[in-house]
């Protein structure tokens, strides 16, 4: 998290007592990762945030793989993934490696009976459709079309729907996400040439402060599987806390785009990162304003890493027949570029409207099962000059 947050009250010095009304200890709780090196945030709760009173089934979600060694640029159909009413069974893995799932969700209740804590991984989940609350154990934030959610591991949350009708994108990392480094000065304050700011990005507020005590059960994922506890008391119980380790929202639509006389490279789309992989935003921006340019971008090989593409709306004039919810992989090791006539038919555009979310990872994706349930198995052949 790239700044300091307060939110409720606190006592002035950390570790020292901090008594309710009526003279009992507040419980105290470090919340924090990378052992002690890492961001954390110091939490004061009404009641021991311990009180486990049953662990009840467990079961797995890890992906079946289809393709683990693969070489086939694919395009995906996201939005033919079946909704489903529970908000962790709407989740289809479609591509993994050891350091990351990505994953659609089509959720269709507005709330679930559970609290969910993702312990393997921080979750960054797009909105694609829908909006609602995000609701955590340090306070709520309202989501809509276009907003990242950043959920570090072990925060527990609900997604509150407003609508039946929702499409997620999540990427799960084992690794850390944060704001790119380069953005970020010594002090940690994005710099001026930073695509957003400080202001763009949406802290929790309105904590949910709930002494009830009774049977919560919380989801806990670990090691892809889900295990059922029971606590005896309600998980948002917090009364203030301060640290750096908490969720925020960003907006797509608060990106501003970085744009030159010629065509720019996808760093400079960057948004999120991990020692792992990336996340960039392509936003409407303005084209390159060289008398020569060429707007379409050039082919390049990846060979460092797979490139994913989730398309979100707008017209991707590098791409032929591409819609909402598609998701273009093109993998490590072969060369891709724009599709056969999109060069000349970009040359002299002024503008694009263009919506999408990419992921580059630094090892190879596996394909699953489920994502060939939706895959166009021809997608690597719409190169070709028919």
């Amino acid at each position: 998290m790239p700044f300091y947050h307060k939110l409720g009250e606190i006592p002035h010095k950390r570790h020292t007592q901090f008594r309710k009304p009526d003279g009992s200890l507040y419980a105290e709780q470090v919340f924090g990762t990378i052992g002690f090196e890492g961001m954390s945030t110091i939490s004061y709760h009404l009641q021991p945030p311990t009180q486990v009173k049953s662990i009840g089934k467990q079961y797995s979600v890890a992906p079946k793989i289809a393709k683990a060694n693969n070489m086939q640029s694919f395009r995906f159909h996201g939005f033919k993934i079946e909704p489903k009413n529970d908000y962790l069974e709407s989740r289809t893995i479609l591509l993994t490696n050891s350091d990351c799932h990505i994953t659609l969700a089509a959720p269709q209740n507005k709330t679930t009976n559970y609290f969910y804590k993702n312990t393997d991984s921080d979750e960054l989940i797009f909105i694609h459709k829908g909006a609602g609350k995000l609701r955590t154990h340090l306070g709520t934030i309202d989501f809509k079309y276009g907003d990242y959610l950043l959920i570090p591991r072990g925060v527990i949350y609900k997604l509150d729907f407003n609508t039946t009708d929702n499409r997620l994108f999540i990427v799960e990392s084992k690794r850390p996400i944060y704001t790119p480094k380069r953005y970020r000065n010594w002090f940690g304050q994005l710099m001026e040439h930073a695509p957003f700011c400080e202001r763009d990005i949406r802290r929790p507020n309105n904590l949910e402060t709930n002494n009830s005590l009774g049977d919560f059960l919380m989801k806990v994922k670990k090691n892809d599987e889900i295990i059922d506890i029971t606590y005896a008391s309600h998980p948002f119980d917090v009364v203030g806390y301060d640290g750096y380790n908490y969720p925020y929202a960003f907006s797509i639509h608060d990106f501003e785009p970085i744009t030159g006389r010629v065509h720019q490279p996808p760093p400079v789309h960057q948004t999120f990162e991990t020692d792992a992989f990336v996340v960039c935003s392509f936003v409407p921006r303005l084209y390159d304003y060289h008398p020569q340019s060429i707007p379409a971008p050039y082919n390049h090989s990846n060979i460092d890493s797979d490139e994913v593409i989730y398309y979100v709306d707008g017209d991707f004039m590098s791409r032929n027949d591409i819609d909402k919810g598609h998701i273009s992989l093109h993998p490590s090791g072969i060369p891709h570029g724009p599709h056969p006539g999109t060069v000349e038919k970009s040359i002299g555009k002024t503008k694009t409207e263009e919506l999408a979310v990419m992921v580059d990872t630094f090892k190879p994706l596996l394909v699953t099962e489920a994502a060939m349930k939706i895959a166009d198995n021809d997608y690597y052949k719409s190169w070709l000059n028919h």
